[in-house]
C-alpha cells in the first residue's frame, strides 16, 4: 500500500522532512517514489512547500496521507484559495 508520508533529513536537533510517496512497508528515511514536498518545523510563517496537484494524483491512485502531511495539504489547499480569490 502506498503512504505519503515524511521523511526525515537534517541533522540532530534541526530536523527537515521531505513530503514523500512511498511503499508502507519500507523504513521511515528508506528508499522513495516521488518527493511532493518539504516541511521545516524550525522556521516560522509558511513552513511547508506542497506540489497539491502531485499529492491529489497519488491520492487518487489509493495512496493514504499520514496524519501530517493530510494537515499540510489542508493548509495548502486553503492557502491555494485564498490565492486564487
Amino acid at each position: 500500500m502506498l503512504t505519503l508520508r515524511l521523511n526525515r533529513q537534517g541533522t540532530k536537533d534541526r530536523p527537515f522532512y521531505k513530503i514523500v510517496a512511498v511503499d508502507s512497508r519500507k523504513r521511515r528515511d528508506g528508499r522513495y517514489i516521488e518527493q511532493i514536498g518539504s516541511y521545516n518545523p524550525m522556521e516560522d510563517g509558511v513552513n511547508y512547500t506542497l506540489d497539491v496537484a502531485k499529492a491529489d494524483d497519488w491520492i487518487s491512485k489509493g495512496a493514504q496521507p499520514s496524519d501530517t502531511v493530510r494537515d499540510i495539504i489542508k493548509k495548502a489547499r486553503k492557502e491555494s484559495m485564498q490565492a486564487e480569490a
